[in-house]
């Protein structure tokens, strides 16, 4: 069985999110800073009057800070029941994976970034990281998302 990816860039890393969970791809703007959140949670931003929590990816798998330009984008997902978004370098391709092509990550002890990660998959001439929307969800209090509306 074969899946659709959307795969884009951190870096010089590339990663994919299965398809189904994109809700839309828009361009990078401004967050509203929250109160007492990880480090990788940059804030909100107003998306059509819903607000969304706004991750830094490279952040979430412990590349270090992103110092967002115009150039960056943002990425809205659906996990579980939230819409998120995740902050990326650049959109890329629409991929198709067959199941039997997925590798399991490497077992690296203290590797935060494979804890998120389902599998990888070798697209052309490069690794493609996918990602595990529902191990990579932050909480965000309804509460704090409330104040920052």
């Amino acid at each position: 069985m074969s899946r659709q990816f959307i795969t884009f860039q951190i870096g010089e890393q590339y990663l994919g999110v299965d398809i189904m969970a994109i809700r839309e791809i828009r361009a990078w703007t401004p967050t509203t800073m929250l109160p007492h959140v990880p480090s990788h949670v940059r804030g909100v931003v107003n998306l059509r009057g819903t607000v969304l929590p706004v991750i830094d990816l490279a952040a979430r798998l412990g590349w270090g800070l992103t110092d967002p330009t115009a150039r960056h984008v943002i990425i809205v997902v659906r996990i579980n029941d939230q819409l998120q978004g995740l902050i990326v370098d650049a959109v890329n391709d629409i991929v198709t994976i067959d199941e039997s092509a997925l590798q399991p990550p490497p077992s690296l002890s203290d590797n935060e970034a494979s804890e998120c990660l389902d599998g990888i998959a070798s697209v052309e001439d490069r690794m493609v990281m996918i990602l595990a929307l529902d191990r990579l969800s932050i909480e965000v209090p309804v509460g704090q998302i409330a104040e920052a509306a």
